[in-house]
């Protein structure tokens, strides 16, 4: 099988890229930026221009795409429909100018926005940002193209937040902030927060390849899910550490989310705290993949297994190469 994978270069790419080599499959990574572990298989292609991803699509028996603009923080604000949506589009219309019949996306839990807690499958659509909106823009782009043959095979994966080792994203300043014990947390800490590890969700990306015609819709987390005070709980015990923790007011912390927005606005500068953080930080992503559970798909380890591996990577062992900066 010949699998393309766009944006391959990134963090999940490179971990499916070895599950994939591994298994004896044929890979060829698509993306603007070189690959830290696997740069003889990357071919340079953007999206937002098809008469070079074209060509780098040709011979494809499945395509994967990964690519994405993501981060809260994105100027312009345009490349989030340049790049998610455009770039889908572009996507469909060159699988199906080379009669590529199969695609699997990863979409995001973002498109159901701040969601009611346990919300699967059939959850309301409600995006709150343009990641979100743009996501599920994106999602409709594949539909289309999806319907437009009866041998056309979709999948859409719709991830929490993915964490794992040599990851610079927002689960890693986390952990970082909960190791160095100067925490400050924020609410009650009762608010749940599903995560995927980034082992699981590529093995579960392998296990789509061999989906059938028709549209594969999952939501992808590891349970269970952990509550803000247990996950500091089972960092610390990892650590060999205790210690009690001190919670800051939520109004608090909102308040201090909106001094350093002013800042970031008068500095002209990305600043690493703001209003919209405190809010995701203090409210409950908690999420469920019933579509998952209809399958025999089994994770290769458990979310405190994930974890475990993580922390000692990146806090006790300090390892520090090829690092993917996602936050």
């Amino acid at each position: 099988m010949n699998i393309t994978i766009i944006g391959g270069s990134g963090f999940v790419g490179t971990r499916l890229t070895t599950r994939l080599l591994n298994a004896g499959q044929n890979v060829k990574l698509v993306d603007k930026i070189d690959s830290c572990k696997y740069p003889h298989l990357r071919v340079y292609a953007d999206v937002r221009k098809p008469e070079i991803l074209e060509k780098t699509l040709i011979g494809s028996d499945v395509i994967i795409n990964l690519a994405a603009e993501h981060r809260d923080d994105i100027t312009p604000k345009s490349l989030y429909d340049d790049v998610n949506v455009t770039g889908a589009e572009n996507v469909c219309n060159i699988c199906t100018k080379l009669g590529i019949r199969k695609i699997i996306f990863t979409s995001s839990v973002a498109v159901y926005g701040f969601a009611p807690i346990g919300t699967d499958e059939t959850g309301k659509i409600n995006y709150f940002n343009d990641y979100g909106r743009t996501k599920w823009l994106a999602e409709e782009k594949y539909r289309k193209w999806h319907v437009s043959n009866p041998e056309n095979s979709l999948t859409i994966i719709r991830p929490t937040v993915i964490f794992g080792e040599q990851n610079r994203g927002n689960v890693y300043n986390l952990l970082k902030q909960i190791t160095s014990d100067k925490f400050p947390m924020v609410g009650k800490g009762t608010n749940f927060k599903s995560m995927a590890y980034v082992e699981n969700i590529a093995a579960f990306i392998e296990f789509n390849l061999n989906n059938r015609s028709g549209e594969h819709l999952y939501n992808y987390i590891d349970k269970p899910d952990f509550d803000m005070n247990t996950l500091v709980i089972e960092v610390n015990k990892i650590l060999g550490k205790q210690g009690k923790l001190f919670h800051w007011p939520y109004w608090i912390g909102y308040f201090g989310g909106l001094c350093f927005d002013v800042i970031a606005f008068i500095l002209h500068k990305k600043l690493p705290i703001s209003s919209i953080r405190v809010k995701k930080f203090c409210s409950n992503t908690m999420f469920e993949a019933e579509n998952i559970k209809k399958t025999n798909f089994k994770v290769p380890m458990t979310l405190n297994e994930g974890l475990k591996r993580t922390i000692k990577y990146e806090f006790i062992d300090k390892i520090n190469n090829n690092v993917f900066y996602t936050e």
